[in-house]
């Protein structure tokens, strides 16, 4: 297992729930308000964040990408519905279930991605889980646009403050011996 991909992985998902303690924060009609961005609503930019998380998730475990695809466009319309208390439940259940994944994992192992908007091409679970999280990073940042277009700020969710709050580990060597 690669234990930066698997942080990252982590990284994902505290960011969400960094988001989402935020907006737990503000007015409930936040969630639903419509501005100017590539999804109308907060609350359907998170529903699009889980539900091509939830793609990923069943082609990393084998499935083709447009089989995937198929079984994860009924959930777009499903989530539109949720209220934020819904969707956070959402995204905890499914962060919980791509912990349990990865820490099983050879990220190293390789799969034959047949993308239906890219064409077919090997990539290792670990290229994979890494534009997962570049993916969340990009909507959690239209997010953070959509709150200032409401007249609200967001909350820092960058990856070096999640790193900064970790327990930091212990160095294998020392400068004192040098």
């Amino acid at each position: 297992m690669n234990s930066t991909t698997s942080n990252m992985l982590r990284y994902h998902h505290w960011a969400n729930e960094t988001l989402l303690a935020r907006l737990q924060e503000l007015p409930a009609s936040v969630f639903h308000e419509e501005t100017l961005s590539s999804y109308p609503t907060i609350s359907a930019t998170l529903a699009h964040l889980y539900v091509v998380d939830h793609m990923w998730y069943l082609v990393l475990n084998g499935m083709e990408m447009v089989d995937a695809l198929e079984q994860s466009q009924p959930l777009v319309p499903i989530g539109n519905q949720w209220d934020l208390s819904e969707c956070a439940a959402r995204l905890t259940e499914q962060a919980q279930q791509y912990t349990q994944w990865i820490d099983q994992t050879d990220l190293s192992h390789k799969l034959v991605v047949n993308n239906p908007y890219a064409g077919a091409r090997e990539l290792s679970l670990e290229e994979l889980v890494l534009h997962l999280v570049n993916h969340g990073t990009y909507h959690r940042g239209n997010i953070t646009t959509m709150l200032r277009q409401l007249g609200y700020s967001s909350v820092m969710n960058d990856y070096i403050l999640y790193l900064y709050q970790q327990p930091q580990q212990a160095s294998s060597g020392s400068l004192d011996s040098v």
